[in-house]
């Protein structure tokens, strides 16, 4: 289910800032409007996601830090092989 959505107008989001952002943290979309025509929109950043070479680094330094290198555990590492064998590519026709 799709987070809500919610238009209000510039003066209603001045009003109450505090508000509005404890609305987008809770996963509500906010569309600003100035006469009903859309001036901004506001949702909750996207989390910060690590490259590659950055999570290889930091399994790097765990390893130093604990003084072994640790081993995937073999169911875990058989569930995450039949995932991504049956993964599919999504559906994005409802999008349109």
């Amino acid at each position: 289910m799709a987070d809500p959505v919610i238009h209000i107008s510039e003066e209603e989001a001045a009003r109450d800032f505090a508000g509005l952002m404890a609305r987008v943290r809770a996963g509500v979309e906010v569309v600003i409007e100035s006469d009903t025509h859309p001036t901004a929109v506001l949702r909750a950043a996207e989390p910060p996601r690590r490259s590659i070479s950055e999570s290889i680094a930091l399994a790097e330094a765990r390893t130093k830090e604990l003084g072994y290198k640790p081993v995937m555990d073999a169911s875990f590492a058989a569930d995450l092989e039949e995932i991504i064998r049956n993964r599919k590519p999504r559906d994005t026709s409802a999008w349109d």
